[in-house]
This record gives structure tokens, sequence and C-alpha cells, in this order.
């Protein structure tokens, strides 16, 4: 192998206000975010897409008027780059940061990897736990493109990672730097932690079998377990989900309840957003301004949010890892190996099928 090529993937977000209303209509014509057939899909896609625009451009115009993850996505990637020549010192490799509902999208980062000609080719989501809305989403829109390329060079696909020990070992640092600080505003009281992820629609994990909220419960005990073995005392912890919206019932509790609930408790808060690797409008608003703001209404006195993981050495070290790992296999990777799997046997959308 002479040249490696990492196909990073996240969500996108918009690089500007005009952007946010196109990037919402490619988020709901996506047929794993509203099941509805076409042409009744493009028509949902448009209508919500131009009524939630308004709401969504205030949301962005608080950090900058767009959204940070591309930037931050970058320095992953370089900083992935880096863990992985120092590892693989004969092989050229260069990692390829792929967004799914705004730029650089599949059809252009498809061109950009076929031109580097790679000899393989490792597609590795910036999700850690595995979703059809999220993971299977972007890997369906990469074969697409792939394929109207003509790019056919062998390649692998790492599914999830929810306890992958870097990805564990980051969040854990960076939550007892949060509850030393809780703990220090707080005084004598007890410290919650809310391990908040992005919510999902319960009919996809219901109808679909999606193992996302099992993954979610994974990485937060692995978590936890961590910070025991290292002698930490925790009052107590729960997974919660945000940003819920729409009619339909979403998988719970939703973070904005527990946030009433400690203030009717009379406990501090520590929010970790576990599901996400990277900063954006979902941690610097929703969880930074929206929630702190709800939290102190409820009369929630101390409120701590951990950060996203970025390029903490140990998370970069984890991607570089799971990578080797993926090759030295020789197939696509799950957590659990070639012949396990971590998802429940209820969980019908697993990639790794019946193994």
């Amino acid at each position: 192998m002479k040249r490696l090529a990492i196909v990073l993937y996240n969500l996108g977000g918009p690089d500007r206000l005009e952007a946010v209303e196109p990037f919402l209509f490619n988020l709901f014509m996506d047929p794993a975010i509203i099941t509805v057939p076409q042409p009744f899909r493009w028509m949902l896609a448009k209508l919500i897409s131009k009524r939630r625009a308004p709401l969504a451009q205030d949301i962005y115009k608080h950090i900058g008027g767009k959204s940070p993850l591309l930037d931050l996505t970058n320095e992953q990637a370089r900083a992935l780059e880096t863990a992985l020549r120092r590892d693989f010192s004969d092989v050229d490799v260069q990692a390829f940061v792929c967004m799914r509902y705004w730029h650089p999208m599949s059809d252009a980062v498809a061109q950009e990897v076929k031109a580097f000609n790679p000899d393989h080719i490792v597609m590795l989501p910036l999700y850690p736990q595995y979703s059809t809305t999220t993971s299977e989403s972007s890997f369906l829109d990469w074969d697409r493109a792939a394929s109207a390329v003509g790019l056919r060079v062998p390649n692998q696909r790492i599914c999830c990672y929810p306890t992958e020990p870097g990805l564990v070992a980051a969040q854990t640092e960076l939550l007892k730097v949060a509850l030393d600080k809780a703990r220090a505003l707080a005084g004598q009281g007890p410290v919650r932690i809310l391990f908040s992820a992005h919510g999902l629609p319960k009919k996809i994990v219901d109808r679909k079998g999606d193992p996302y909220p099992q993954h979610v419960q994974q990485g937060a005990e692995a978590i936890v377990a961590e910070l025991q073995t290292q002698g930490v005392e925790l009052d107590e912890w729960l997974v919660s989900y945000q940003s819920r919206v729409g009619p339909l019932e979403w998988i719970g509790p939703s973070t904005d309840d527990e946030i009433r609930r400690a203030g009717r408790d009379g406990v501090a808060l520590v929010v970790l957003p576990i599901a996400f690797v990277s900063e954006h409008s979902e941690t610097l608003v929703e969880l930074d301004i929206e929630y702190k703001h709800l939290a102190d209404e409820v009369g929630v006195k101390t409120y701590v949010r951990v950060p996203a993981v970025a390029t903490h050495e140990a998370f970069i070290k984890g991607l570089s890892n799971l990578v080797q790992s993926t090759l030295d296999q020789q197939l696509s990777l799950c957590p659990g190996g070639s012949t396990a799997r971590i998802c429940a046997k209820d969980a019908k959308a697993c990639p790794m099928g019946l193994l």
C-alpha cells in the first residue's frame, strides 16, 4: 500500500446565514430523516426548511453566523494524518472531510479521493454511535457518489466506536475537570451528570431496530466505569436526549426535562455531550445558551458543560488505532471484533447483521 485515504464523515453545517435554508433542505431530503416517498419528501423538505430557516439563522447568529463544524473537523483530519503518518512512515496518508448536508459533500469528495489515487480507503464516521440517520446515511451516500465517479478502490468502513478506549479516556479526563469545577461551585451538595446525546424519533428505534440509544448507554457506562477505576466518587448520572422537534414521540428522557428535575431536586448539573466529538450549534447554542438559561430559570444554581473531545490527544490516538485495527482485520470493523458485535439482538439495523 502506497497511498491510504481516510474519509471522515460528519453532519456538516451552513457556512453563512444564506446557506441555512438549503442546508436544512438537504437534511430533510434525506430519506433516512423523512421516510415518505417522492415527490412528497421534496415538498415536505421545502416546507420545513423554509419555516425553520429564520429560527435556525437566529441560532447561528449566536456563533458568528456560521457553523464551526467544518473548521473543527479539518483540524481533526490534520491531527489524524499526523498520528497515522508516525505509524505508516512509508505510506502517503491523506484524510478527507466529507459532510452529509453541506459542503464538502460526497460528490465533490469522491472526486478528490479519486484524484489522490489511493490504494485503499477507510471510511470513518465521526459519529461514535451508529445510527441509520447518521453513519448508514453517510455510507449509502458515499457509495452512490463513488460509483458515479468510477472510484473502485478496496475500502473498509468503521461502523461505530462508542466505547473506544481513546474516546472514553478523553471524555473521562474532560469530565473530571468539569466535576471538580461543579463541586467547587456547589459546595457540599450532590452533583448529577447528564450524558446528553442528540435524540431520535422513537419510531426509528422501534421500527428499524436502530442501535443508537444502546451505543449511547454503553459509552456512558464506559466513562462511569473509568471514573470509578480512577477512584472518582459519583453521586448520580444518567443519559438524556436533546434537540427534540416536531410532534413525534422521541426517545427519552429529554435533557430539558432532566434540567427541570434537577431544579426541583436541588442538585448541581454537569452536562457531557456524549454523541458530539466537535463543538457546533447543539453544544455552543443549545447546551451553553438555551439549556443554561433554562437551568437558571428552574433554580439549578450550578450548571457546567463538558467540552467536546475535538483534537484531544487520546481521542485522535483512538481514531488512529481504529484505522490500524480495521486494516489489520481486513474487514469492516465492529468494536466487538470479526465474530461478535456490540449491538443487542433486537438491533436489526446493526451493520454486522446476524454475526
